[in-house]
């Protein structure tokens, strides 16, 4: 599996900002997707994380209410729709698929204006 992720970039705080990744899968792509972020000095922790049929949705406390993750399975790929962003979201976010083997997307910076 290989991850491509795109529109990352800079948002204000309190703006919105979706962010796609394609998975380039032979496979049927069933398999646990989601999305990750790392800022400076700490670990990377889980953001949003669909399960493989799409149904199960885990989201970090901190998020819940403002981002959204969904799946296209016919295009093969996983959005992140983040609302109300606050500078503390600003990160590095990484794509993630939980296939064998587990694989990362190359992660993009987000950054956010207050």
């Amino acid at each position: 599996v290989q991850l491509v992720e795109s529109g990352g970039g800079l948002v204000q705080a309190g703006g919105s900002l979706n962010v796609s990744c394609v998975a380039f899968d032979d496979g049927s792509m069933v398999y646990d997707m989601g999305w990750y972020r790392q800022s400076p000095g700490k670990g990377r922790e889980a953001v949003a994380i669909s399960g493989w049929d799409g149904e199960r949705i885990i989201y970090l406390d901190s998020v819940k209410g403002r981002f959204t993750i969904s799946r296209d399975f016919t295009k093969k790929t996983v959005h992140l729709q983040m609302n109300s962003r606050k500078t503390e979201d600003k990160a590095t976010y990484y794509c993630y698929a939980d296939a064998s083997p587990r694989t990362w997307g190359q992660g993009m910076q987000i950054n956010v204006s207050a």
